[in-house]
């Protein structure tokens, strides 16, 4: 017997400053995301939230794109 899918998805949020579009050394780090999950019936739009970035070193809003 199947189970349902239930309410809770696994998001990607992904840091929205321009950190990971400047090149800071040769050796190119990449994009920073953190992975979350959300209950899509309480929010249908995208999730913001803000988190710490180790590329930019601060605090910045992170998005959902996934």
């Amino acid at each position: 017997m199947a189970k349902n899918k239930g309410a809770r998805i696994v998001v990607t949020l992904e840091c929205m400053l321009n950190c990971h579009l400047e090149s800071f050394s040769k050796k190119s780090t990449g994009v920073f995301r953190y992975t979350t999950t959300k209950n899509r019936r309480n929010t249908a739009n995208k999730l913001e939230l803000k988190k710490y970035c180790p590329r930019c070193n601060s605090h910045s809003i992170f998005k959902e794109v996934k």
